[in-house]
């Protein structure tokens, strides 16, 4: 509400106009506010963070027994080295893979090349990737919304993994020397693929072991690892 205030000049002059004041209340327009405030926040949608989920291991050591539940079949081992290298094992290490370079499978990123990883992937992952890729055609169609597509893709994956027994899991063990960027790659190729079942895991002694009868690079080792092998960092 606006009000208007008239002073009298005085003086009984004829000639003297009044001088008028406008003071404009704005008390109503707080009100107004905080109704569109309310409005605005009911009716608009908020954002949520799109993040990408990584299961990462728990600080509580695994058993043995446990770990063993793994099928050995479906195991697939990503070992993340230095200079962009990247290298593979299927299966459980036994003691006859520390004395065989050939045990560790080195891979190409470069998804052309027929000795990648993805490639490598796509073939382990074979049946289960063109179910969920035809799904995903389907998304793109709108025949189903995206809540109905991650139900039907985790029943494709769950039913590969427990009845079919054909998914493989992944775990993926970056080393010391590989980088950040190396580790986001190899994530890239678990959702390009379609893997259902991976997880980030620590280098283990073993993995180290592997890395450097492999590459002949002891900085791959512990420094106790080295101490015991009494032989000094190339």
């Amino acid at each position: 509400m606006s009000e208007v205030q008239v002073k009298d000049a005085g003086g009984g002059g004829k000639n003297k106009q009044k001088k008028q004041q406008l003071r404009v209340d704005f008390t109503p327009m707080v009100d107004m506010n905080m109704l569109l405030i309310t409005f605005f926040m009911l009716c608009s949608s908020l954002l949520k963070p799109e993040t990408l989920p990584i299961n990462m291991p728990s600080d509580v050591e695994v058993k043995k027994e446990e770990q063993n539940k793994v099928r050995e079949s479906g195991a697939v081992t990503l070992l993340l080295g230095g200079e962009d290298k990247l290298y593979y094992y299927t299966g459980m290490v036994d003691a006859a893979a520390y004395t065989n370079p050939d045990f560790l499978i080195e891979a190409s990123w470069n998804p052309e090349n027929p000795e990648s990883i993805r490639q490598f992937l796509l073939n382990k992952n074979k049946g289960t990737y063109e179910e969920i890729q035809a799904l995903k055609i389907r998304l793109q169609n709108n025949e189903f919304p995206d809540s109905v597509f991650r139900r039907l893709s985790n029943e494709v994956q769950d039913k590969a993994m427990k009845e079919l027994k054909i998914a493989p899991t992944v775990m993926i063990k970056p080393s010391d020397l590989s980088s950040y960027k190396n580790l986001v790659d190899a994530l890239d190729e678990m959702l390009v693929c379609n893997i259902g079942a991976y997880a980030v895991i620590d280098l283990a002694d073993g993995d180290r072991r592997l890395l450097f009868n492999k590459t002949e690079n002891s900085n791959y080792l512990t420094e106790e690892e080295i101490a015991q092998a009494g032989g000094a960092k190339k």
